[in-house]
This record gives C-alpha cells, sequence and structure tokens, in this order.
C-alpha cells in the first residue's frame, strides 16, 4: 500500500512473550496494519500511547500493573482518537460488562483468528465498535454486580494484598470506614469471609 496515511498504526499491550510477537508477526503481515509499539503491562501503555499515537490500541484486559480497562479509561481521556480494542481469555460476565461500561470500542477473544482480529482493528478506526458475538451474550445473561463502586474499589485492593490500614491510607478513610465497606461486600456477596468474597467476586469478573 503506497499512501501511509491510510497505514492503522497499532499498539500492542500483551504481558506473555510468545503470544506478543505472535500477534506483532501476524498483524504486519497485513498491508495497512503496522504495529509501531509493543509493551508488557500496563504501567507503560499511556507512555508508548503518547509518544508514538496509535490509532489502535489493542489491550491484554489482565496486564500486570493497571489492568487493561484502567488502561483504557486513561486513553480515551488522554488521546480520544486512539481506539481501544481489548482481548481476554476468559469471557466471564462480570468482565464482559466491565469492558462495556468502560465503553471500549472493541472487545475480543484472544484465540481470535488473525484475520478476524485484523478486521477488527479496521473496523474499530472506522469509528464502529466490534464485541465478540459470543461474549455479548455473555454479557446480556450475565447479573449486575451488587457492590457499590466503592466497595470493589476496596475489595480490589485487598485482593492485591493491601491491609486495612493501607487501604484506609490509599483512599483517605478511617480503617473503621474501611472495614465497614469489606464487611458489606462480604454480606452483598453471601459470602464466608473477606477471602471468600475476593474468590466470588473475581470468578464473576467484578474486580
Amino acid at each position: 500500500m503506497n499512501d501511509a496515511s491510510a497505514v492503522i498504526k497499532v499498539l500492542l499491550a500483551e504481558d506473555v512473550h510468545m503470544l506478543r510477537g505472535a500477534l506483532v508477526a501476524l498483524l504486519n503481515l497485513e498491508p495497512d496494519i503496522r504495529v509501531v509499539a509493543e509493551v508488557a503491562s500496563g504501567d507503560e501503555v499511556l507512555p508508548a500511547a503518547l509518544k508514538y499515537q496509535p490509532d489502535v490500541a489493542i489491550i491484554d484486559i489482565d496486564l500486570p500493573g493497571k489492568d487493561g480497562l484502567t488502561v483504557s479509561v486513561e486513553i480515551h481521556a488522554s488521546l480520544p482518537d486512539c481506539r481501544v480494542l481489548i482481548l481476554t481469555s476468559l469471557g466471564r460476565p462480570g468482565t464482559v460488562r466491565r469492558a462495556l461500561d468502560a465503553r471500549v470500542d472493541g472487545f475480543m477473544v484472544k484465540d481470535t483468528p488473525s484475520d478476524k482480529l485484523a478486521n477488527a482493528v479496521r473496523q474499530v478506526k472506522a469509528g464502529r465498535r466490534v464485541i465478540d458475538s459470543e461474549l455479548a451474550l455473555t454479557a446480556w445473561d450475565a447479573e449486575g454486580c451488587p457492590l457499590a463502586p466503592r466497595e470493589v474499589q476496596i475489595l480490589r485492593l485487598a485482593a492485591d494484598g493491601h491491609n486495612v490500614a493501607d487501604i484506609a491510607a490509599q483512599l483517605f478513610l478511617s480503617a473503621g470506614t474501611v472495614r465497614n465497606y469489606l464487611t458489606a461486600a462480604v454480606t452483598k456477596l453471601n459470602a464466608r469471609n473477606r477471602v471468600d468474597a475476593i474468590r466470588i467476586a473475581k470468578e464473576a469478573g467484578w474486580l
């Protein structure tokens, strides 16, 4: 393709080295797609996007550091012209709903055939929204998360290994308030304890 402006510039964020390499190679075989940057963690995505100004960012939802949905929100805020296509290996209902709520431009499973992924890149670049049909059905059938946003936030921090004092300091809350939120989350999820609540929320894709 001679018209360089027609080439879609892609940033790829995937922490599994072999999969990232395979995706880069497959996408670069397309005449109208060029991977201009590849990163392995969520913390690297926004700096790379600001540097390389991609048209589309393909982001693994389960990146180390910042997760893919957090990063997608950052990209939309800092680079509104950059489209975001999320990849996932698990189509858990809660995860799909979170992706839809984050208003990502595309949401596909990792084992999508390369030609279908390339077409999804073209579609989101053109301003369309592309959601894998099975993932969409999963979201349609899913129950909503019963937790309030603050309860999800605190449970997520607890899942990352932070204790009550750490969470309280990070969120400028009292330790008692943090404990109350955790207790509320345990109750709403009908969990046995905090660890069980984290397990339930993770399996549902709410964290």
